[in-house]
């Protein structure tokens, strides 16, 4: 059954949700990162080490490039035959005992959760890792109805704990160090040991002991999911510590919050995405943990489950036929890994629960962008457009050139609002300057005294509105012999 009996895939346009929009634009974000020494060099090590671990086993694999392929297929497949491959996964949730709920927007999905969880008298629930909840800010809807979310998954742990926003996809701490995640656990943890010492072993078994009380006694589970099977009703979650087999299998009821996108049409389809994403994400040739269920089973697990199908401003991003792509997303993070820009400032100067090269392409159609000055609209414009993040998408999503029609998109709807900018005002300058050989000459002539505070072949600060390029990047010097002075002299 269903609480609302709506066509699923087109659910309508969501109410923008403030937790995706902090506030800052990414230059300004970014700025702050980058005068942060200890970020970088956490950054920096986590990064190289996650992408060397990835490069030896994707190596192992002869057919890695085919089975990128498969998963392109598959789910562009799936994106497109989206709402037929919903209704199948509903008949089969039901039939096997689950409970399926629509979600427009962030709004309906904490509403119906919220329900779910006061329904079984419960006042805390327990979590498993999910980006679907934190997009849309359910642990805190949770806390302001007077249920509390514990994270079980170490990093967020961490991330809750010292009251911080997650910084990756796959290792939300990967901003913090062992010496700081002993702080936090000392601070915050309440029954951490007075002895706790920052090696991993301890940490680890610190925060096992802590959750270890919460599973045993929570009434209610939330997880999100990896996947899910059209065909069979079956849900996915891959994980590495074994705190979502608890979150799945002890308490009395299960509530999944799940994209839309997450389909795959058949269970024989889950081999190629169970080769691709631990070997993209964590760089393991498979998932210490992959749990599967399949609606309730009497007397095993839980039994209630409860499947929450969540839009959010999907449907909208499906309507574009370039930006659809990318739904394709697995959220393995290996794009975060490999990105150069990322490397430098981290997960937080995105100001987005998706960070990243990923989270540049999918916050702005997930939210919308309500105005050129809108923080969101900043995002495409952070990559250098190097392509490495295409290099090793396991489903093969052409991040840069997504990158590009977004800012095409933002540039065209600007124009569309007639308010004049001074990144207008500078192009129409450029335009009449090169519209015409006389003018362009004398501009030519201009440029040479650029010589004058070039050093080393590069230009490094300018005064102002020149400042606002040298501040962020070099401009080289001008040549000694305009193109039209060759020209006239050899032609």
């Amino acid at each position: 059954m269903t609480t609302t009996p709506t066509n699923p895939v087109f659910l309508g346009v969501p109410h923008p949700r403030e937790p995706l929009r902090w506030g800052d634009p990414f230059p300004t974000a970014a700025r702050e990162s980058l005068d942060d020494a200890q970020l970088r060099r956490n950054l920096g090590h986590a990064t190289s080490t996650i992408r060397d671990k990835r490069a030896r086993v994707v190596g192992e694999v002869p057919d890695w490039e085919e089975l990128r392929d498969a998963g392109a297929a598959l789910k562009a497949h799936t994106l497109t035959h989206l709402p037929e491959l919903l209704e199948r996964l509903e008949e089969n949730v039901t039939a096997r005992g689950g409970v399926v709920h629509w979600a427009r927007d962030a709004a309906e999905a904490n509403a119906i959760v919220t329900d779910l969880v006061r329904a079984k008298q419960a006042d805390e629930v327990v979590k498993v890792k999910s980006m679907a909840t934190q997009e849309i800010g359910l642990d805190e809807h949770l806390a302001s109805e007077g249920i509390a979310a514990f994270e079980t998954d170490l990093a967020e742990l961490i991330v809750q704990l010292a009251d911080d926003q997650p910084s990756h996809i796959l290792v939300p701490a990967i901003h913090r160090n062992r010496a700081e995640i002993r702080e936090i656990f000392l601070e915050r943890m309440g029954d951490a040991p007075a002895h706790l010492t920052d090696d991993p072993a301890a940490l680890a078994e610190a925060a096992r002991l802590h959750l270890r009380r919460k599973f045993l006694s929570a009434k209610a589970a939330v997880s999100g999911a990896n996947f899910a099977v059209a065909d069979t009703g079956t849900l996915a979650v891959v994980e590495s510590e074994g705190n979502g087999r608890m979150c799945l299998t002890l308490p009395e009821t299960l509530i999944t919050v799940m994209g839309i996108e997450k389909l795959v049409p058949s269970f024989e389809d889950l081999e190629v995405f169970l080769q691709l994403l631990p070997r993209s994400s964590t760089g393991e040739r498979m998932n210490p943990y992959t749990s599967l269920w399949t609606g309730v089973t009497p007397g095993d697990g839980p039994q209630e489950f409860h499947l929450v199908l969540l839009d959010n401003g999907r449907t909208r991003a499906l309507a574009d036929d370039v930006g659809r792509d990318a739904l394709r997303c697995i959220r393995c993070s290996a794009c975060l890994n490999v990105c150069p820009v990322y490397e430098r400032v981290g997960g937080h100067a995105y100001q987005s629960v998706y960070p990243g090269p990923i989270g540049a392409i999918l916050t702005p159609q997930l939210t919308g962008v309500q105005s050129h000055d809108d923080p969101n609209a900043t995002l495409p414009y952070a990559s250098t457009l190097c392509g490495a993040c295409y290099e090793v998408c396991p489903v093969k999503i052409d991040i840069p050139s997504l990158l590009v029609h977004l800012r095409a998109r933002d540039v065209d709807e600007d124009h569309d609002r007639h308010r004049p900018t001074g990144w207008g005002a500078a192009m129409k300058a450029a335009a009449w300057v090169m519209s015409d050989g006389r003018r362009m000459g004398m501009a030519e002539k201009a440029s040479a005294a650029g010589r004058v505070v070039a050093r080393d072949g590069q230009i490094r600060s300018l005064p102002f509105p020149g400042s606002l390029w040298t501040g962020s990047r070099d401009l080289p010097a001008p040549p000694k012999q305009s193109f039209r002075r060759w020209w006239k002299e050899n032609r």
